[in-house]
């Protein structure tokens, strides 16, 4: 994990990241990968990168907002009344600590969280 130092700044759009396999329980469809780089912590919130391949696969929310650079997904909530979403470049979502979810990621999304 690496850290935004003040007055540093990145390229978020192209940093390289490192992927892993989701865990076998949460994918649905297809061989999704994600990644993540913590940018920085602020008081008690940590503002990151996250991304992700596509594939379905399934998830356990923390309570979140976040910006889309780049990529398209649905977000279904799952047991939920909220209707599903799709988001791309330039899309800002509010998460709620605890919704369960269904991410279909069909171009590769690469997000800025603030959690």
């Amino acid at each position: 994990m690496s850290t935004l130092a003040p007055g540093e700044a990145v390229g978020a759009a192209a940093l390289p990241l490192v992927h892993a396999s989701l865990p076998v329980d949460e994918v649905i469809l297809g061989r999704p990968t994600t990644a993540v780089h913590a940018l920085a912590t602020v008081g008690a919130v940590e503002v990151g990168i996250w991304e992700m391949t596509p594939g379905t696969a399934s998830d356990t929310e923390v309570d979140e907002v976040f910006v889309v650079l780049a990529g398209h997904a649905r977000i279904e909530f799952v047991d939920s009344p909220l209707p599903a979403i799709e988001v791309d470049a330039g899309s800002v979502v509010r998460l709620a600590e605890g919704q369960r979810t269904v991410w279909t990621v069909t171009e590769t999304l690469r997000k800025i969280y603030i959690a």
